[in-house]
């Protein structure tokens, strides 16, 4: 059982994560499509696996409060797909030489499904009918962003195992142990 002690430590460190997602996410703003959230969300999940939700939705919080409460809806649910990939994948012992490229082929593939998983919402949120030629146009049309997406995230994909190493390295400093030897309440 964790100590209220580590539940503070714990939840800190959760919240300098959804933090440094969201200044992440400001920082690279100016490059439409490209950024980290999928990088620190495949990460986060295979250092703290159900847990790492905690830092997404904290993200997530953030740029609603940020950028707008209307915007940030899609959010609570267009993260899951990552964070549940990198639940499975993470419960099998790979060897490093077929994590990463499998890590940044399944950051790149929901970087490419962004726009879709996306477009629901934004068909709705900008006040066009809903229907099926209606959302696919959207989705045909965000494709050459989705792809810069897909790019992006492949590219930062390579930095997942690096991360999630340096978080395991880091908790063992706060926590006294792995992470993964912390037993969940």
């Amino acid at each position: 059982m964790r100590s209220s002690t580590h539940r503070l430590k714990e939840l800190v460190v959760f919240a300098v994560l959804g933090a440094i997602m969201f200044i992440s996410h400001l920082a690279l703003m100016g490059i439409p499509n490209i950024g980290f959230i999928g990088l620190f969300i495949a990460a986060f999940t295979l250092t703290y696996r159900v847990r790492a939700l905690i830092p997404i939705y904290i993200y997530i919080m953030l740029y609603g409060v940020f950028f707008g409460l209307m915007t940030w809806i899609p959010y609570l649910f267009v993260w899951l797909p990552l964070w549940g990939m990198f639940m499975l994948i993470g419960m099998f012992k790979l060897p490093l030489a077929v994590k990463i490229p499998v890590y940044m082929i399944l950051c790149a593939l929901h970087g490419l499904s962004f726009g879709s998983l996306y477009a629901p919402f934004a068909v709705f949120l900008f006040g066009i009918p809903f229907r099926l030629n209606t959302m696919l146009a959207w989705i045909a049309a965000g494709l050459p962003f989705d792809i810069a997406h897909a790019l992006g995230n492949l590219a930062a994909g390579i930095l997942i195992v690096p991360l999630s190493e340096l978080l395991k390295k880091l908790n063992k400093q706060v926590f006294g142990k792995a992470e993964s030897d912390v037993k969940t309440t």
